[in-house]
């Protein structure tokens, strides 16, 4: 049984309300395709990762030393969709807060990624080339996109911690 089924027969219960097995299934694939057409549905589910900073376009950085790992977040690859291609930039590309420095297209959209801090690309993500799927599969892990050397520390600064992020995508 689905989540949702399970949900909607365990809800049904409490409310005295006796269901079918088939009965709920049918109900939660009404609930979870009203939610997922107003977005709702991905919004409960998208994880934030604590430690992390985010950007307002909702790309990640995970700082070590002056290098940082980019990616987005768990909250964009669930607006996108399955992800179907990325394009990368080339290493030693140097590149402004706010350029655009990676494309991402899904099943539903082709979207640009925005670069949330100033820096020297270190490392691309390579095996994004031959498994774009990583992205949806593992945002915060196998799914990141560069390695870059931060050029201002004070950028870092600027960025959302977790909380800041998870209120931001809730609103």
């Amino acid at each position: 049984m689905t989540f949702m089924a399970s949900f909607a027969r365990s809800t049904t219960r409490r409310m005295g309300i006796s269901m079918a097995p088939r009965d709920a299934r049918l109900a939660a694939g009404a609930v979870a395709s009203s939610l997922a057409s107003t977005g709702l549905l991905s919004r409960c589910y998208a994880t934030v990762m604590e430690g992390l900073k985010y950007a307002e376009s909702h790309e990640w950085i995970k700082v070590d030393g002056d290098t940082a790992t980019v990616g987005i977040s768990d909250f964009a690859q669930e607006e996108l969709g399955d992800v179907v291609y990325v394009e990368l930039p080339e290493e030693g590309t140097e590149l402004a807060k706010g350029d655009s420095f990676a494309t991402i297209e899904s099943v539903k959209a082709a979207s640009d990624v925005y670069m949330p801090l100033s820096g020297t690309v270190t490392e691309v993500n390579s095996e994004l080339t031959d498994e774009p799927s990583k992205v949806n599969e593992d945002a915060y892990g196998s799914g990141w996109l560069i390695k870059m050397k931060v050029a201002s520390a004070g950028e870092v600064d600027e960025m959302m911690d977790s909380a800041a992020y998870s209120k931001s995508v809730e609103e």
